[in-house]
């Protein structure tokens, strides 16, 4: 059973989700809050699978709770859903590098938002693949000046499953793609969330771009 709080300023946001998502056999709603303040408190209390949070929220806004609850410096994190209603906006990038597992659009629908919440909750890709790469891709063009050198000790099939996971790929498909077996995919993403420091293949995605990459993707 995958146990999820929900913390947004809208009641009528949070019914709808938890209505949606009581519906799913595997999901359980344990809370859903109107605040960030609560939303840091009840999350740390009940440690749910999936944190869904809203970006704009009183006391705490949704950016600040992910980096309490998934922050690199949280020694236990938790697994964050930004929730958002800009699809071209700063807000993404800075919920993706404060640890947020990943986001989802408030019009996504209710399948998005379903698929959302187990993804993360497996570690995943990004619910949806193309609003990540149109996102990531934003970010990385509007910012040539920040574009350095891949790390020298990311092999070369390393940097293929790095380019394969910013592009949107599920493990399946990067294995189908590269001729890799499923579990030598997991270990290449392992070794290359490590080299970066970063902590999932959202993190993985954002570097790509930023650092110039997926030109020509």
């Amino acid at each position: 059973m995958i146990r999820v709080l929900i913390a947004d300023d809208q009641d009528m946001v949070r019914v709808g989700f938890r209505m949606i998502l009581g519906a799913q056999e595997d999901i359980e709603v344990v809370a859903d809050v109107n605040n960030g303040v609560d939303a840091v408190r009840m999350a740390r209390e009940l440690r749910p699978d999936v944190c869904l949070l809203d970006i704009r929220m009183p006391g705490l806004d949704g950016l600040e709770v992910t980096r309490r609850l998934a922050g690199p410096d949280v020694a236990d994190p938790l697994k964050v859903v930004v929730v958002t209603t800009f699809d071209l906006d700063e807000y993404v990038h800075a919920a993706l590098g404060g640890g947020a597992s990943g986001f989802l659009l408030k019009d996504a629908g209710p399948a998005l938002l379903i698929e959302a919440v187990r993804a993360a909750a497996r570690g995943d890709a990004l619910v949806s693949p193309q609003v990540t790469v149109r996102l990531l891709k934003h970010f990385g063009t509007s910012r040539p000046e920040s574009r350095r050198t891949p790390p020298a000790d990311l092999t070369p099939r390393e940097l293929d499953v790095a380019r394969a996971a910013a592009r949107g790929l599920t493990n399946g498909e990067i294995g189908a793609e590269l001729f890799l077996s499923l579990s030598t995919v997991k270990t290449h993403l392992a070794s290359v969330q490590a080299k970066l420091g970063v902590r999932n293949r959202v993190g993985i995605a954002a570097w790509a771009w930023r650092n110039g990459l997926m030109e020509g993707q």
